[in-house]
């Protein structure tokens, strides 16, 4: 072997030996660290400048939402995927509960949907808000109350 040969070898296998790999993965991590701990307010190296630059703001991507590939990311997309589905119940239910006027809409008052859906989930209000803002259910008001608004209309829409 001659001396050029075994000297780019020897580079070789330090640029690819496991300890070099291991070292220069801490490395990264210390160095992520260092700039982790200055964006954390409860950290003692907290820097107020670093992290106002770095922030995100009202209408940027990814704003209001947990970082991608987190567990905070994915309990999210479960508790998202969670309500879909209980708002695709309440549908059914109300689509089960009344037969469709001339018009072709199916209606049903508040009393009659908390007494059948009630049994169902205790959240009957808060999936009816969410409904309402996805455009799959209409009624009057901005809140529902047991009682009071017993006779309130709700209009199933899709």
């Amino acid at each position: 072997m001659s001396k050029r040969s075994e000297e780019s070898s020897i580079k070789a296998h330090r640029k690819y030996s496991p300890v070099s790999s291991l070292k220069n993965r801490w490395q990264e991590w210390a160095d992520q660290h260092i700039i982790t701990q200055k964006l954390n307010p409860f950290s003692e190296e907290f820097d107020h400048e670093l992290a106002m630059s770095t922030r995100l703001h009202k209408g940027d991507e990814g704003y209001g939402r947990p970082k991608e590939g987190t567990k905070t990311a994915e309990r999210a997309k479960r508790a998202e995927a969670h309500i879909h589905r209980e708002i695709r119940d309440l549908c059914f239910i109300i689509e089960t509960m009344a037969k469709p006027r001339r018009d072709g809409k199916i209606q049903v008052t508040f009393g009659e949907l908390f007494e059948r859906y009630v049994r169902i989930s205790d959240k009957v209000v808060g999936i009816l808000m969410r409904a309402r803002k996805h455009g799959l259910v209409d009624f009057e008001g901005e809140m529902l109350w047991q009682g009071r608004d017993d006779n309130v209309i709700i209009t199933l829409l899709k």
